[in-house]
């Protein structure tokens, strides 16, 4: 902290902010009334952490390098996202990358729904509306990262990336849960039936990857969104953002709609997300993640889901 704003600035209290899966979060307080946050990539710390080994989709969404990339890019373009005070990937002291950011004050979005107000969560939710479509209208001819595009000219189409993904995550599931067991074969024809629906495409715009409310801070004064946890951002099929937005949002999704979207490209995305967040939560529960209740509340919902497709 010395090192980065000068001497008058030291420690009071560190506090471990819970409920990330990827990498370890700290606030921390300093003399002055100064308050920031400390991210730290430290992979042993990550549940997901055989998938980033193995080269597997997860590690299109962690490293302090994306984090980076996309805080430029995001920027850049007018969408709020914490100011980045300081990166450090020297490994001198530490076999980990570590950052120091803005601290927002504020709630997850989520806080929101139920708020007294009517007129301010129509203003809360307008802007979060509003900032999404600033992002999504961030275009590019090819998909990946903003640094990494041009590497993408002779890539297979972005949709075929989840096909494999849910074919992978079906099957870890399948390993570890009985009812997706039974069901695998029918919820891979399904998946393989969705994919044949979509026709080719060669114009993606910017997305988060994960972006649901508690992905995005409410300033406590301004109302003012802002993006966090922004490592998997991309140029991709904003279809893939929007199918999680619904789910993620429920009645609150229509402050966010757009009315120009694929529907094939929404229902391929959409029982995707339901089979990787199916695999996802049993992973958490399988390794220790400290909210076992949220975990399960993950797996159980999404394999609910998932089956609705299959049935009748």
């Amino acid at each position: 902290m010395k090192q980065v704003f000068g001497n008058s600035y030291s420690v009071t209290k560190v506090s471990k902010l819970e409920g990330g899966a990827q990498k370890v979060v700290y606030k921390l307080d300093c003399t002055g009334g100064f308050s920031c946050i400390l991210y730290v990539w430290d992979l042993t710390m990550n549940y997901f952490q055989e998938e980033i080994a193995n080269a597997e989709l997860n590690a299109q969404s962690y490293g302090s390098g994306l984090f980076e990339i996309n805080n430029r890019y995001l920027f850049e373009h007018s969408i709020r996202t914490p100011l980045l005070y300081d990166m450090n990937r020297s490994r001198e002291q530490y076999n980990f990358d570590y950052a120091l950011v803005e601290y927002i004050p504020g709630e997850a979005a989520e806080a929101y729904f139920g708020h007294p107000d009517s007129k301010a969560k129509d203003l809360i939710f307008e802007q979060i509306g509003e900032m999404i479509r600033t992002m999504h209208e961030g275009e590019s001819g090819v998909y990946g990262k903003p640094d990494q595009v041009q590497a993408a000219l002779n890539q297979r189409p972005c949709h075929l990336n989840q096909l494999y993904n849910g074919i992978a995550q079906l099957s870890y599931a399948a390993e570890h849960h009985e009812v997706i067991r039974k069901n695998q074969v029918k919820l891979l024809d399904k998946l393989y039936e969705l994919e044949a629906r979509i026709t080719p495409r060669r114009r993606y715009g910017f997305i988060h990857g994960e972006l649901g409310p508690n992905h995005i801070l409410v300033t406590g004064e301004q109302l003012e969104p802002c993006l966090i946890d922004i490592e998997g951002a991309e140029f991709y099929d904003i279809e893939h953002e929007h199918s999680f937005l619904e789910m993620r949002f429920g009645g609150f999704y229509c402050y966010l709609k757009n009315d120009r979207l694929d529907d094939n490209r929404l229902r391929f995305y959409k029982f995707h997300h339901h089979l990787s967040l199916i695999s996802g939560g049993l992973k958490l529960l399988l390794r220790g993640f400290p909210d076992q209740q949220l975990a399960r509340a993950i797996l159980d919902s999404h394999t609910a889901s998932a089956l609705q497709y299959i049935e009748g």
